[in-house]
């Protein structure tokens, strides 16, 4: 019997839900669903630059878990862009390092929030959900 998996770390929630492909070779019914730790591995080995070690820091797994998991993610990438098949960010084994909302009026994500006001910073409108619900 395997041992349940640890959640995963994120740091910074993605601003999108995923990437829609355009062209002839677009598969409409099929969709690859990245994970959200297979987006955060993606985020901090490709865009912020950091070694696999300081990654793992950061999502807080062992470093062969951060290659799995990133292995994972390039496939995933790949089969997206070379089949033509659209790409949805969700679900997965994960933990936002914060509290984060998204305001549902302005689709702002922020970590900010009071219960007393109860409001988006932004838009000031209570049209809010967490990202843990949104990303489900």
């Amino acid at each position: 019997m395997s041992r349940r998996k640890l959640l995963r770390k994120i740091i910074t929630p993605p601003t999108i839900k995923g990437i829609a492909v355009f062209g002839p070779l677009r598969k409409k019914s099929e969709k690859i669903r990245l994970f959200l730790e297979e987006y955060e591995a993606i985020r901090l080995l490709d865009f912020e630059n950091m070694n696999q070690e300081e990654a793992a820091i950061h999502m807080e797994v062992s470093r062969p878990t951060l290659t799995r998991i990133y292995e994972n993610a390039r496939k995933k990438v790949a089969q997206s862009l070379i089949g033509g098949i659209d790409m949805v960010i969700s679900g997965g084994e994960y933990l936002f390092d914060e509290s984060w909302y998204r305001c549902e009026s302005c689709k702002a994500n922020f970590n900010i929030f009071t219960e007393k006001e109860h409001c988006c910073p932004i838009c000031k409108t209570t049209e809010i959900m967490t990202l843990n619900e949104y990303y489900s």
